[in-house]
C-alpha cells in the first residue's frame, strides 16, 4: 500500500527534526518494557498507547494546540471554477459540424478534456463548428485543496490526513465504528509517534492516533550547498511540497507526483521555463493516451516535466501522474506567482524521506 518507516534517501540530505525551531514530537522508544506493554489496551501505568507521565505531559499541549499555527492560502474561487472542464467518454467519441450534423473528425479513446463553450438541447459545441453529444461528457470540478503559509516555527510537526478516518484510542488498534471521523485534507498536529512493529502510529489529538498512511506529513530538509535564495522541495514519499526562502520555509501543500511506471526523478533541478497555460498530451495511440487543454501554472524543471496546476483530480497526496508534479490550481498559482521573479535562479530539489513497501 502506502509507504514505509524512515529511511535515508540516496540524496544523503539531512533531516532536520522540525520546521525552524519548532517543538519535536516525542518518538516513543519501542525497545523498552514499559513502551511495548502500553501498545496494548489498559495496561498498567499506560494511557492512550503511551506511558502515563509521556501521555499527561502532553495533554496540555494538545489542549493548546488543537490545530496547526498555519494559514490557507487565499483561494479565488472564480478562477478555480474557470477550470471545471469536462472528462470525455474514455472509449473515444465522434464530432460533429453542428448538432445532429455531420461527422467531423474525433476524439481518440484514451483520458482527454475538453471546455465547451455553447449548449444546444443534448449537445455540446467545443471548439467553433464542433459540437459532440453531451452524454459523452461528464464534469469534473477542480479541487478546493489549498496549501499553507508559515508565520513563524511550527508548535508541532505537521500533517494532511489523506482518506476520511476514525481515528484509534491505542496504535494498532481498529477505531470503534461510533467514532467521528476525521475528514480528508484536515491539517493535524503530530504530537508523539510510536511504531507498532509495522506502521508508524501518530498522535493527533487526545486519544487520536492516525496510522501513517493515513496522513502526509511535513518532512523537512536540508538543500544541497549550492542551493540558495528561494528553493522548492518536492518529497515522493509523503507526497508534500515545500517552499523555502533560504532556510525558512514559507509554504506547504500536498502533490501528487508520478506513478510507479512514470516516476518523477529525484536529484537537484532548476526551473527553465514557465507558462501561464500549456496543453499536454502523451502516449498517442495507446490506452493511456491523454490529452489535457489549458493547464495552468507551469513551470518546467527536467525536461518536459513540471509543476503545474490540476484540475482533473483531486488525488492529492496520492501518486497519480505521468511524471509531472500536480498541484491544486489555488496551489499552483500561489507557487507561479511566488517565483515570478526569481524562476531562473529557483532550485527543486526532488526527494523520497522513506521508501514505499506493499502492505
Amino acid at each position: 500500500m502506502r509507504r514505509s518507516r524512515f529511511t535515508a534517501t540516496a540524496l544523503a540530505l539531512a533531516l532536520v527534526l522540525t520546521l525552524s525551531g519548532g517543538q519535536a514530537a516525542f518518538a516513543n522508544d519501542p525497545g523498552t518494557d514499559l513502551s511495548r506493554r502500553c501498545l496494548t489496551a489498559g495496561a498498567a501505568g499506560c494511557e492512550h498507547g503511551l506511558p502515563a507521565f509521556q501521555y499527561e505531559l502532553l495533554r496540555a499541549q494538545m489542549t493548546a494546540h488543537p490545530t496547526p499555527n498555519v494559514r490557507e492560502i487565499a483561494i479565488n474561487y472564480r478562477e478555480v471554477r474557470r477550470f471545471n472542464f469536462y472528462r470525455v467518454n474514455r472509449s473515444g467519441v465522434t464530432l460533429f459540424n453542428a448538432p445532429g450534423g455531420a461527422p467531423v473528425g474525433g476524439i481518440d479513446a484514451g483520458f482527454n478534456f475538453v471546455d465547451v463553450i455553447n449548449r444546444e438541447g443534448d449537445w455540446a459545441e467545443i471548439e467553433p463548428s464542433t459540437w459532440v453529444a453531451a452524454s459523452e461528457l461528464s464534469p469534473v470540478p477542480a479541487s478546493m485543496h489549498a496549501g499553507v503559509l508559515f508565520d513563524g516555527p511550527l508548535a508541532y510537526p505537521m500533517g494532511w490526513v489523506l482518506q476520511p478516518t476514525r481515528p484509534s484510542s491505542y496504535p494498532g488498534e481498529e477505531p470503534p465504528e461510533d467514532r467521528p471521523r476525521i475528514e480528508r485534507y484536515t491539517r493535524v498536529n503530530i504530537f508523539a509517534t510510536v511504531n507498532d512493529g509495522e506502521w508508524d502510529w501518530f498522535l493527533v489529538g487526545p486519544g487520536q492516533w492516525l496510522e501513517q498512511r493515513r496522513i502526509g506529513r511535513i518532512v523537512p530538509v536540508t538543500p544541497p550547498p549550492e542551493v540558495k535564495g528561494r528553493w522548492i522541495a518536492v518529497d515522493l514519499y509523503e507526497q508534500v511540497l515545500t517552499a523555502y526562502d533560504g532556510m525558512t520555509p514559507v509554504f506547504a501543500t500536498l502533490i501528487s507526483s508520478g506513478l510507479p511506471q512514470w516516476s518523477t526523478n529525484e536529484g537537484l533541478f532548476r526551473i527553465w521555463a514557465r507558462l501561464r497555460q500549456d496543453t499536454m498530451s502523451g502516449a498517442m495511440g495507446r490506452p493511456d493516451f491523454y490529452r489535457l487543454p489549458a493547464v495552468p501554472y507551469v513551470m518546467y524543471f527536467d525536461g518536459d516535466i513540471s509543476l503545474h496546476g490540476t484540475y482533473w483530480h483531486d488525488g492529492f497526496g496520492y501518486r497519480h501522474s505521468h511524471g509531472c508534479v500536480n498541484l491544486s490550481v489555488s496551489d499552483a498559482r500561489w507557487l507561479y506567482e511566488w517565483t515570478n521573479n526569481f524562476f531562473f535562479d529557483t532550485w527543486v530539489v526532488v526527494w523520497s524521506s522513506g521508501e514505499y513497501k506493499e502492505g
